[in-house]
Order: C-alpha cells, then sequence, then structure tokens
C-alpha cells in the first residue's frame, strides 16, 4: 500500500483542492487524523482515516447528511474515497467551543445554551434504523473495557448495577445520540443563527440512546470543567424542554456515570496499549464527574459497586499505568 502522503496526493489530483497548502491539525483518540487545506481565504478540511486501521468513512458521511437534511451545521462532503479512507469536509471555522471559552469565558452561559438548544432539536430526528441502539445492556457492556485496562479486576458486579441503574432511570432509547458531544468537537459560528451557531464534528459513531445522553457528554466533559451555575441551569433549561420522561436529574447522573466509567477504560487503553500519555492528565477530572454524579442518592447501589471495584487515579495508579 502506498504512503499516506502519496494516497492524498492521489485522492486529491486534478481536483480543485490538488494544490492547496497543508496543515495538519490536532488528532483525536482515534486513528483518524484531519488535515487543514488552505488557498487564500479559503480552507477545507481532509479526515484520513485508514481503512487498515478499522476505520470506516461511511457512517460519517451518513449522519453528515441526515444532521444537514435536519437543519444542522455538519460539514459538505466535497469529496470521498471510502476504499482508501479519505474524506475531504467543509471547513465549518477555526475555532471549538474549548478555544472560545479559553479567550472569552464569559461566554460560557451563551455557548452552553446554543448546544442545548441543538440537543433539543435531535430529540426531533428520526434516527436510522441501522444505528446501533445503547440499551441498558449495551449501556453495561460499553463499561467492561474498564477492568482489563484500568482496575485489573473482574466487572460482572459492576456491569450489572450499571445495566440496573440505566433500566430504571433512562430506559428510553429514542433518541438519536452523536455520542462525543463536548466542547473540542463543537464549533462556535457566532456570525449565524439558531442551532447554525453550532458546528457540529465527529459523530461517526452516532447511536440512539437515551435522552440526556449527549447532554452528559457536554457537561460532564473530560477536558474542561463547565461552571456550576451555568451546568445546573442547562440541565434546568433541559429538563423543561426535553421530551424525557425520567427525573432529568438521576437520569443525567446515571448516563454521567456509566460513559465515564466506559472513559475511564478507554483513556487507561489509550495511554497503556496505544502510547497516548497525554490521555492519564483527563483522568482525575472523568473520576472527579464520577464521584460527583454518584452523590445521586438513587444510585447508591451502583456508588457501593464503582466503590468497591474501581480504584481512584491516584498519582500512583497514574504513574502505575505507564509502566
Amino acid at each position: 500500500m502506498p504512503d499516506r502522503a502519496t494516497a492524498i496526493a492521489t485522492f486529491l489530483v486534478d481536483s480543485p483542492w490538488e494544490n492547496w497548502v497543508q496543515t495538519p491539525l490536532a488528532g483525536d483518540a482515534s486513528a483518524r487524523r484531519y488535515i487543514r487545506l488552505s488557498s487564500g481565504a479559503e480552507t477545507a478540511i481532509l479526515m484520513d482515516a485508514p481503512p487498515e486501521n478499522s476505520e470506516d468513512t461511511e457512517p460519517f458521511v451518513e449522519i453528515a447528511r441526515l444532521l444537514q437534511q435536519n437543519g444542522f451545521a455538519a460539514p459538505d462532503i466535497l469529496l470521498h474515497d471510502p476504499e482508501t479512507g479519505f474524506l475531504l469536509l467543509s471547513d465549518l471555522g477555526t475555532t471549538d467551543y474549548a478555544q472560545w471559552l479559553h479567550r472569552a469565558p464569559s461566554d460560557e452561559a451563551t455557548l452552553y445554551r446554543a448546544a442545548t438548544d441543538t440537543l433539543l432539536k435531535l430529540e426531533t430526528v428520526d434516527a436510522p434504523n441501522d444505528l446501533h441502539q445503547m440499551t441498558p445492556a449495551v449501556g453495561a457492556k460499553m463499561v467492561a473495557i474498564i477492568g482489563p485496562y484500568y482496575s485489573h479486576s473482574p466487572t460482572d458486579d459492576l456491569c450489572a448495577e450499571v445495566q440496573n441503574a440505566l433500566a430504571q432511570y433512562a430506559p428510553d432509547v429514542n433518541t438519536l445520540a452523536l455520542r462525543d458531544f463536548h466542547a473540542e468537537n463543537l464549533i462556535w459560528r457566532p456570525t449565524h443563527q439558531g442551532v447554525d451557531r453550532v458546528g457540529l464534528l465527529d459523530f461517526q459513531d452516532a447511536f440512539v440512546a437515551p435522552p440526556g445522553y449527549d447532554l452528559a457528554s457536554l457537561l460532564r466533559d473530560a477536558r474542561r470543567d463547565v461552571s456550576p451555575k451555568v451546568a445546573e441551569d442547562i440541565v434546568s433549561y433541559f429538563s423543561e424542554h426535553s421530551r424525557a420522561k425520567e427525573p432529568i436529574r438521576t437520569s443525567l447522573a446515571c448516563l454521567g456515570v456509566q460513559r465515564n466509567l466506559r472513559i475511564l477504560g478507554v483513556f487507561a487503553r489509550l495511554v497503556t496499549e496505544v502510547g497516548k500519555p497525554r490521555y492519564r492528565d483527563f483522568m482525575p477530572r472523568v473520576w472527579g464527574h464520577i464521584l460527583h454524579d454518584l452523590e445521586d442518592p438513587a444510585l447508591k447501589n451502583l456508588r457501593q459497586a464503582v466503590q468497591d471495584i474501581v480504584p481512584a487515579p491516584t498519582p500512583a495508579k497514574l504513574q502505575e499505568l505507564t509502566e
């Protein structure tokens, strides 16, 4: 197989973007990488998703088109070669939520309200029938990764309590969830209107989940802290307007614990197996989110299971991951 630089050149040959300047962008937790192409003031984004690394560009294309059809700001597909794993996308903007709020923290309430309006609008979208569904059983299985990579202990009891909690407090699996809906995957576009202000990225793993799954992702962000007042106001706003039937605070807490237990396992794998040590730095925040959500009295059984099975990411535990 030719090297990726040669493959990119072949992908772009005879296209309007063939001779544009290529600037690598920061990567994510996947094997994908991103390159910004530019010519003067014009830009586009190249996604490089090598098929040999089990990457598949088709789900991104499917969800991007679905989002656009329903009025969301998802990238246009400019070129696509699924066999080589290349996608050329329109550039939604250069400033994600995290970058914008680093410079203008006073805008946090505005940005998070816009993101929440996006989630409320997503509740009205009919998800494709072929998407995976995060039932309570599936949600529990997603947590099992914490065993081999982080806790190094059997997780059957933990997964059983996760499933019980989801079945009781987040049983309705009826909402399109983009799955990684957090500050680094949202582009702020202040010159646009409504939900078009929120550019959407990294949605190829979208599935059908309980209402509030993506809100838990947004407010329990592994990479940045949301101010308590903004988080409280957003939960109240979401609770008022969402179609969720369950008490939203306990449902969000349950979904937050499920998601962040999985993230602990995923980040541990990235550190130990993939050689990405920077993910170790995020783990104390993730643990803090778990402890915060487990304060909900309704989750006492799940809290006990976590205490029994999952060690805290102390400095010694984090050091152990890189030895």
